[in-house]
C-alpha cells in the first residue's frame, strides 16, 4: 500500500517526466531549464526510495 506522501511524490516525478520531455522536443530545447528539470526529478527519485 502506498502513501499518501508516495503517491505525492510518484505524481510529481511523472509531471517532472512529462515536461523535461516536452522541453527536449522543442526545436531549441533549453539546457539549463532540462538540467533543472532533471536534478529535480533526481531529488524525487532519491526520496522515493528512501520512503
Amino acid at each position: 500500500m502506498h502513501s499518501p506522501h508516495l503517491s505525492a511524490l510518484e505524481a510529481k516525478h511523472a509531471t517532472l517526466d512529462r515536461r523535461i520531455t516536452a522541453e527536449s522536443q522543442r526545436p531549441l530545447p533549453d539546457p539549463t531549464v532540462l538540467r533543472d528539470l532533471k536534478r529535480a526529478k533526481l531529488r524525487v527519485k532519491e526520496e522515493m526510495t528512501t520512503q
